[in-house]
């Protein structure tokens, strides 16, 4: 279907990839042969796979009225929000596909899978009207035309004709397949729609960072909480009516940001906004590397002692011997050393939160004093008589099992319930990876502006590469190789995962795709992060030809069409010196050919 709609402006010096033999307002789709292969019905067990995700059919009548129900019951807004976060995730798991379904067709194909896996799951049908992006560039434009979109049908069904955009869960599948896709914030926004009256409905999307303030309010519905980023860059968020005040993003450092959109994330949000307001002591349980002080200082912030001291103690960087000092406090002469009276974490923190970080390597003697300071609400310096009183609201976190700790008798059975009163796990990032593309991009933005550095973003290996990595060290050591690329990377390049990946680190999961002759190839992620050798690309696609042409060789090489062509590309503007118009000749193919070529592979050219 073509439109005679005036198309919205691009920034300047971007132009729109469009096949060179077709219409410049027309995107040609590749078979979706391939997608349709990947779902099965499974009759013995009732399920339904789409590769290695489970599906579900519903009736879309259903789907409305449940819809229905959630707009009367919770208001517009907080239905809009649940929805499109629900769409978020589903173009998530369909961007992790998309990689694995065409792993050697261009980009350009590999992003169209979002777009027919619309219309493969019953969504509606889309039409490209215009795409370009770039990874390595971190640009993207998108711009889509809906027509049969179910959420518009059923959505008339129960109401008239509005004056706001209504297919919610479609935009957030279109931004949250963007930017699994990208590596880094991709939000598409409706400007038209079939339930504000319009013949279609019509999608725009860009990065965050082109949309600006533009897009505020959309950008919204993709945080669970308003203390939490989603895809905002700028820690952008709302105050809602009767919610507990927040503290203006300014005023909130990098490094006490939470950033995330997975469905656990979101989880445990919604159990920090829920205990932040009571006076609870709470204790947070996962990995280390999660994130356990961020979300602790996030408590503080978000609770009515918020204008009070914020004290943390990291109980497993202080010898045995002065945990109880720095507890309590200390007088004059306690101890060798004591020169002067010195009070300990509780006094500082009255009226505030002390956070106690790594509680479970505490010692019997300290436990057992802290557990009277939480019952009691006193404590005593050390070498002191007097009992002083404390309110003081306590956030402990550790990352060993306190419960087995306890049967093993090296934890105290009575501290550790006076302290599991609220108790909050924290997810490793292994099982968030939806969230790996905003830390991507959230600690990019942190590090190149604190080294001064300016870089593009990722290459697509590198995306590849941070998606397939099992980050045992969560989100501590994604911050670190992150800052390590931003340091090695090229200036006004993107990074690549070579730079990212140089301390041994093992990429564990193997990733499987059909080859041309049909048999199902094993890759290795380690090759992600190798250096590149040309001259064995080189060799290895010599070999696949000459096998191909005279029969010489075996097929160990695996080289595809598109590989060959690739180094076709490469080799001409090489031998042409960068010269586009010559390396075309040399390839018998136009210059405006030879320029998308090389775009659609993410092959560098001036």
């Amino acid at each position: 279907m073509k439109s005679n709609r005036q198309m919205p402006m691009l920034p300047r010096g971007h132009l729109p990839v469009v096949q060179p033999d077709q219409g410049a307002d027309k995107v040609r789709f590749p078979d979706m042969a391939d997608l349709m292969a990947r779902l099965r019905f499974s009759t013995s067990d009732g399920r339904i796979w789409l590769d290695d995700q489970r599906m579900l059919l519903v009736h879309a009548k259903a789907l409305g009225s449940l819809r229905r129900e959630m707009i009367e019951a919770l208001g517009a807004d907080v239905a809009r929000g649940f929805l499109t976060r629900m769409g978020y995730h589903a173009g998530a798991c369909d961007a992790q596909m998309a990689r694995k379904v065409r792993p050697t067709t261009t980009l350009n194909d590999m992003f169209l899978v979002g777009p027919q896996m619309h219309c493969l799951e019953g969504i509606g049908l889309s039409e490209a009207v215009r795409l370009e992006f770039d990874v390595e560039r971190g640009t993207h434009y998108g711009e889509f035309i809906w027509t049969s979109p179910v959420e518009d049908e059923e959505h008339a069904r129960h109401f008239a004709i509005g004056t706001e955009p209504m297919c919610w869960m479609q935009i957030g599948y279109a931004s949250g397949f963007s930017t699994e896709f990208m590596g880094r914030p991709v939000l598409y926004r409706e400007v038209e729609c079939q339930s504000m009256g319009q013949a279609a409905c019509r999608i725009v999307g860009r990065t965050v960072e082109e949309w600006g303030d533009e897009a505020e309010r959309d950008m919204h519905y993709l945080q669970a909480e308003a203390f939490a980023d989603g895809l905002s860059v700028h820690g952008v968020g709302r105050h809602d009516e009767g919610a507990l005040p927040v503290l203006p993003p300014q005023t909130v450092s990098e490094e006490d940001r939470l950033v995330g959109i997975s469905p656990s994330f979101n989880s445990v949000c919604h159990m920090v906004k829920r205990v932040a307001p009571t006076h609870a002591t709470v204790l947070f349980l996962g990995e280390s590397g999660v994130g356990k002080d961020v979300f602790a200082r996030t408590v503080h912030r978000l609770s009515p002692r918020c204008g009070k001291a914020f004290v943390a103690l990291n109980c497993a960087a202080l010898p045995e011997q002065l945990v109880e000092s720095e507890l309590f406090g200390a007088e004059r002469g306690a101890y060798t050393g004591a020169l002067q009276s010195r009070p300990g974490r509780f006094e500082r923190a009255d009226g505030g939160t002390l956070f106690l970080d790594e509680i479970g390597t505490l010692s019997a003697t300290a436990q057992g004093k802290l557990l009277r300071a939480l019952q009691e609400g006193e404590i005593e310096r050390l070498g002191d008589t007097h009992i002083r009183r404390v309110d003081v609201r306590v956030i402990a976190a550790t990352n060993v099992d306190l419960r087995e700790e306890v049967r093993q008798g090296r934890f105290r059975e009575d501290l550790f319930f006076r302290l599991n009163v609220f108790p909050i796990r924290i997810p490793p990032l292994r099982e968030r990876r939806e969230d790996i593309p905003l830390l991507m991009n959230h600690f990019l933005v942190k590090f190149t502006r604190r080294h001064q550095r300016t870089l593009s973003g990722f290459t697509q290996r590198a995306i590849d590469a941070m998606l397939s990595y099992d980050w045992p060290g969560n989100i501590r050591e994604l911050e670190n190789v992150i800052e390590r690329g931003v340091i090695l990377g090229t200036e006004n390049r993107a990074i690549d995962a070579p730079q990212l990946f140089t301390s041994g680190e093992q990429l564990g999961e193997r990733r499987f795709a059909v080859n041309r002759e049909g048999k199902l190839v094993a890759s290795n992620p380690a090759e992600f992060i190798r250096e590149s050798d040309p001259d064995r690309d080189v060799d290895r696609v010599s070999r696949q030809i000459s096998n191909l042409l005279v029969g010489e060789g075996d097929d160990s090489d695996r080289v595809s069409l598109d590989d060959i062509e690739t180094m076709l590309l490469k080799k001409a503007v090489e031998r042409a010196h960068g010269n586009l118009a010559a390396a075309a000749r040399l390839l018998g193919i136009t210059r405006p050919q030879m320029v998308y070529r090389l775009k659609s592979r993410g092959i560098a050219h001036e």
